[in-house]
């Protein structure tokens, strides 16, 4: 079995294993960023296992499963092939990269477990700084540049498409930076290297699911819109959830995936410069249903994502804490879970 994209373009079914795995790694890695510091290791592996399988795979399945545009040989087959695609594929979401797979997927998982393990000890009485800002630096910068893998990788074949999903890739970040530090400046006096990195991450998660479905002008916008929302969700959306989500998953991950999924149903509109959908793959005919109608359909695919995982991982936090516990004693806690739990520490004290 291969992964195919463009008619007669074959991937090798490793290669194409190799790539998904690495969106499915990462998945898993960003949701312990919400309860990093106060979980058990034995409940991290407990959980990825039961969320991973009953959360990431179903999403990923239903947001870019098809049989592929060979399968598409006369208009006769066309709704034998569509049944057996992914739910979310069906409805006709555009999902390019990652936005619900991924981001939304993660968020409201992180979420779930910063409220059901619970807030670090000490969390909002003693003082809580960046660990180390140039390590932060050096990490976003990997990621910006790694990011352009996963985007314009994920139009399978070296086309035109994986060339707007790079260069949008670049831009949408950019301008979410631009944003995120114009709002620290003008709501808190100065603009922070913190925030600069935040806000990359920020737009490379909005522009994922509309990297190679809008043009330019959508990247722009919707970076832009991300840095601001964003610099929101980690300041004031998370005050008014009151959790303890340490890293901000969900301010950033979260509500950046939202807005580019959201914002990606818009700017796919070629009245706004973006490419538009395959109507008919038959044909390979493009089309647009309009602003409404697709907009609607992201949002349908967006409610979905953020219903299925949180039900999932919170039924995944249940039974990981009835058979191994979620988290450590203060005491443990308050030593670090490097020392206690794998007997190595970062740093000699």
């Amino acid at each position: 079995m291969a992964a195919t994209f463009s008619k007669g373009v074959v991937l090798p079914e490793l290669v194409f294993v190799a790539f998904q795995a690495t969106f499915a790694a990462i998945t898993c890695a960003l949701i312990l960023g919400a309860v990093a510091e106060r979980m058990k290791f034995s409940a991290v592996l407990l959980f990825m296992v039961i969320w991973f399988t009953f959360s990431y795979c179903p999403i990923a399945h239903m947001v870019w499963f098809w049989m592929g545009p060979d399968a598409y040989t006369d208009a006769s087959v066309v709704d034998a092939m569509n049944a057996k695609a992914g739910l979310i594929w069906q409805w006709g979401a555009l999902d390019f990269a990652g936005g619900t797979v991924v981001h939304i997927n993660c968020a409201i998982a992180g979420l779930t477990g910063a409220f059901l393990v619970g807030k670090r000890s000490g969390f909002g009485k003693e003082p809580m700084p960046p660990h180390n800002l140039t390590m932060t630096m050096i990490g976003a910068s990997m990621l910006w540049f790694g990011w352009f893998g996963f985007n314009a990788g994920s139009a399978l074949e070296a086309n035109s498409f994986a060339a707007l999903a790079f260069i949008n890739t670049f831009l949408a970040t950019a301008c979410a930076v631009l944003a995120w530090v114009v709002g620290e400046w003008i709501f808190r006096g100065k603009p922070s290297m913190l925030g600069a990195a935040s806000g990359a991450v920020a737009g490379l998660v909005a522009i994922t699911p509309a990297a190679g479905n809008v043009g330019i002008a959508g990247a722009f916008a919707i970076g832009t819109a991300a840095g601001f929302i964003c610099l929101w969700g980690v300041n004031g959306l998370k005050k008014m959830l009151k959790a303890d989500d340490s890293l901000d998953v969900f301010g950033v991950h979260g509500i950046g995936g939202i807005t580019g999924a959201l914002l990606t149903g818009v700017f796919n509109s070629p009245d706004l410069g973006g490419p538009g959908l395959v109507t008919d793959w038959v044909t390979a005919t493009t089309g647009y249903p309009g602003i409404g109608a697709q907009f609607w359909i992201q949002l349908k695919a967006v409610l979905l994502t953020l219903v299925w995982s949180g039900v999932v991982a919170f039924i995944a936090y249940k039974i990981t804490g009835a058979v191994v516990g979620l988290r450590p004693s203060e005491e443990d806690e308050r030593k670090g879970l490097d020392i206690v739990e794998h007997g190595e520490q970062a740093y000699d004290m």
